[in-house]
């Protein structure tokens, strides 16, 4: 009795912290409150409804992600009161194998992208648990594999798209380090690896989107690159934050930090590097030929974005603008990333070549690739779902690089931010007493429920 009481008044705790946290505290130049509603009313597919989620937990309680400080071990949260959990819940469609988490999904790898929400809503809901399990089940016994063993992102052929990377090895991370299954943990860096082996061209830098028999796509798809360095961002901070992951044998861990920071390394330079249209990457990275596929458009430039924000944050040793060894080009300092993803945030609140505005009132961020049809040559200005949603990944990476006193921060520059955000008017204090004010009560509920659910 005493414990179920205990888990009440924390529940109680957590509601109220919840409450009062402001996961809007600055203003990026655009309505970001338009931006998220867009993100969550517009998913209808398993991966859009994944994507969702995450960059719902990394907005609203990020201390909850593999970004928070102490993710592990894992909490027993009631979704009710975790935003980004509730959404999930209503999304997932319990159905079997690498479908059990969404029930007649065509990809074998999208299912996976609710694979985080599914771990966390099993700490207090075994239905989620079992349906987790059976998908790490299906993904590594039951669906084709390349020749050198990177798992397909089809259920019928071999296809490996770039995709993939941000839903299955994300999610078996996640799984290996809740579970403590050094295997399962380990498979998650070593299909990075493999799919880096096929998509990478032999020049290096940015991947190609898709090789198989189906759908093969050599060009360097900026949202393909999105998914994949992002995806890469997310298994290397699930490496630095769990401690089983820093308990593995011999140098498995340091082996997959150093590994997982060179690739996602190799893909932003890759994109940093490319020919610009208008302040954001094109659709095809290198395509300047004229054809209509090398349009700049705002999904692949913002997922990374974010990916230079976390990056800036999880590995400043090897992204600091002091660094100079051999793993660090001229153009690779934290001052060139993070200058780089504050230039896109500020083009998104800027206009486009033709006078509208790249975020409309109602929120949708134009112009972006056709999500269903990346051939597309008309730019996409009804509102992407994965777009949507990459923005609002992009503003949760760049508010927790501020809160790390890494980015510069806004309420620096003046002593009040308008709300334009979507966030109540702030008024100018030191960064360290805003971060504190952020993250304070979030982070002693979370003490709390660790030490319940530890």
């Amino acid at each position: 009795m005493a414990g179920n009481n205990t888990i009440l008044n924390t529940i109680a705790l957590l509601s109220a912290t919840l409450t009062t946290y402001n996961p809007l505290p600055y203003n990026p130049g655009f309505s970001i409150k338009n931006v998220l509603s867009l993100a969550q009313s517009l998913p209808r597919y398993s991966w859009e409804y994944g994507t969702s989620a995450e960059a719902q937990l990394e907005l609203f309680t990020p201390q909850f992600s593999v970004f928070g400080t102490t993710p592990f071990p894992i909490p027993a949260l009631p979704a009710a009161r975790v935003i980004a959990l509730n959404y999930a819940s209503s999304k997932v469609d319990f159905g079997t194998g690498y479908a059990a988490l969404s029930a007649g999904s065509g990809a074998a790898g999208d299912p996976s992208s609710l694979g985080v929400s599914a771990v966390m809503l099993g700490k207090l809901d075994g239905e989620y648990t079992a349906a987790a399990q059976e998908t790490v089940d299906a993904l590594l016994t039951q669906i084709p594999r390349w020749s050198n063993g990177a798992i397909s992102h089809r259920p019928d052929v071999a296809e490996l798209w770039a995709d993939f990377v941000y839903m299955v090895p994300p999610f078996l991370a996640y799984y290996g380090a809740d579970t403590q299954n050094a295997s399962i943990l380990l498979q998650s860096y070593t299909q990075c690896q493999l799919y880096r082996q096929v998509l990478q061209p032999s020049s290096g830098g940015a991947w190609m989107h898709i090789m198989g028999p189906q759908n093969q796509d050599t060009g360097l798809w900026s949202t393909g690159n999105g998914w994949a360095a992002a995806g890469m961002t997310r298994v290397l901070a699930t490496f630095l934050k769990s401690p089983f992951a820093q308990q593995l044998n011999g140098t498995a861990q340091a082996d997959a930090v150093e590994g997982l920071t060179g690739y996602i390394k190799e893909i932003l330079d890759g994109a940093m590097s490319s020919p610009m249209s208008f302040g954001l990457l094109r659709n095809y990275l290198n395509d300047t030929s004229g054809d209509g596929q090398g349009f700049p458009e705002i999904s692949g430039s913002t997922l990374l974005a974010s990916v230079a924000y976390r990056m800036a944050v999880l590995r400043p040793d090897v992204f600091s603008s002091s660094s100079n060894s051999s793993n660090s080009t001229s153009s690779s300092s934290v001052s060139s990333y993070i200058s780089w993803a504050d230039n896109i945030r500020a083009v998104l609140g800027a206009y486009d070549a033709s006078g509208n505005p790249h975020i409309t009132k109602t929120g949708i961020a134009t112009p972006a690739v056709n999500p269903l049809n990346w051939h597309d040559t008309t730019p996409y200005t009804s509102g992407s779902p994965e777009g949507q949603n990459f923005v609002v990944l992009m503003y949760a990476a760049w508010r927790d690089c501020v809160y790390a006193e890494v980015c510069g921060n806004p309420l620096a520059a003046s002593t009040t931010t308008s709300a334009t955000a979507g966030a109540a008017t702030t008024t100018g204090n030191s960064r360290r007493m805003v971060k504190k004010r952020m993250h304070g009560g979030l982070r002693r509920a979370l003490d709390i429920f660790g030490k319940i659910s530890g």
